[in-house]
Order: C-alpha cells, then structure tokens, then sequence
C-alpha cells in the first residue's frame, strides 16, 4: 500500500471522462494525491491562471512536484511506472501484451472517444450552448456511428475475452473505455450498448472491480441521467 505525503496534484472535472478514468484509478490504487477541481461549466479551465498549468485548456491534469503532465493516458503510464503499479494496468514484462492494451489506447480517441463525445454534444451540449433545437438528423448519424464502434469493440476488442487486453484483470484501456461510455447514460443512450450482452457484462465486470471508486466518480452522470429529461424538454 502506498502510504506517502502527497506529491501530485490532480486538476480535474469529473464531468470529463478522461478526469473520471484518472481519478478512478488513483483512488483504486491508494496513490496520494491533491484533488484541485477545475469547473468546466463555469469556464475555470479558460482562466489565465489555469492556462499557466495547462496552455491547451483542457482536464485532467498532474502535477509532480513541478512536473506537468496534460494528458490523461500519459498520466496513467506516468503513475504506474512511478510507483511500481500492477503490471496489468500497463503491462511491461510481456510485449505482446503492453502492445495490446496499446493498440486499443490508440483506436480510442478517434472511435469511442470520438464518437461516444460526438453523440453526448448533439444530444446536450450544442444545443445548451446555441440555444437551437437538438439536430435529430445529426443525433441518429452519431448513434450509427456509434453502434459501429460498439460492434468492433465487441468483435475486435472483446471477442470472448475477459477484457480488452486479452488477460484476465483489467487494464487502463477497459477503464478508459468504460468511462466514455458511460457519458452515453448520462444522456439515456445506454441502450446502444447494453444491448450487447458481451459489452455489458464486461462493463459491469468493469464497475465491480473498480468500485466504490468508479460509482464515486460517476454520481454526476447519475444525476445527470435523473435530470436529462427535464434538461432535455428545455432544448
């Protein structure tokens, strides 16, 4: 157990999934930590101030002692390398294994990442931001979109495998995934996922191996997902 003064200071909104994944992560695995929370909706991240921290004006971000780091998949290799974390999260003694997690990591940002985000902003950013009703012919080319990348996580990435790596415990790339699929529940769109029984029952293997952390993290997309209605008569 790791049990130190806290050196790294976790900048963080757990609206943002990348933020949720991170903060999860420390929590799971007793890494100390200052929690500075920076609100989004209140435009935090586009102050001076906090553009010395990070110049791109986005969460999360660590900083170690004066050592910056802006992104979150860095953050986690940083972390795990650090203090000698369980070679599943980032596997370092098998290759094929670490390149793996890694060949996922990468098809993420532009896949689930990008098109779970994609969904989420028609459905409730854009039009909170504009004023404009939602763009419903825009809303079903996301969630095609978005069942493509569900059926190629299933096919590809999942297959019959306990998580996505292939090995039997979890790795950063299933939290990284988990959590942007999760915004999807936020705005009631779950239903593209959870219709897949292998991408449901590996989510929930998910949430069981990372609570109580991983429902902590997740409160404001449960209330989120109680209110959306409300939110969404208003668009």
């Amino acid at each position: 157990m790791i049990c130190q003064m806290p050196t790294l200071r976790l900048y963080y909104d757990l609206l943002s999934q990348p933020s949720r994944a991170v903060y999860i992560f420390l929590r799971l695995n007793n890494v100390p930590f200052e929690p500075k929370p920076v609100a989004l909706r209140k435009d935090e991240h586009q102050t001076d101030e906090f553009k010395k921290i990070n110049p791109f004006s986005l969460v999360p971000v660590v900083d170690d002692d004066g050592f910056l780091l802006t992104e979150s998949m860095a953050i986690l290799k940083y972390v795990i390398g650090k203090y000698e974390l369980g070679d599943h999260w980032f596997p370092r003694h098998n290759l094929k294994k670490q390149a793996r997690v890694e060949e996922y990591l990468h098809w993420h940002q532009f896949n689930t990442r990008g098109m779970c985000a994609s969904l989420f902003q028609q459905l409730l950013i854009i039009p909170k931001a504009t004023g404009k009703p939602v763009n419903q012919e825009e809303v079903e080319k996301m969630r095609k979109k978005v069942s493509e990348v569900l059926k190629k996580l299933e096919t590809y990435f999942l297959k019959t495998q306990t998580y996505i790596g292939g090995g039997n415990e979890i790795s950063i790339a299933d939290l990284f995934a988990v959590c942007e699929l999760m915004q999807l529940y936020s705005c009631h769109e779950h239903s593209l996922y959870e219709k897949s029984p292998i991408i449901k029952a590996w989510m929930d293997r998910v949430k069981n191996d990372t609570n109580p952390y991983f429902d902590e993290a997740h409160k404001i997309i449960y209330r989120t997902f109680d209110v959306y209605k409300q939110i969404s008569s208003k668009l």
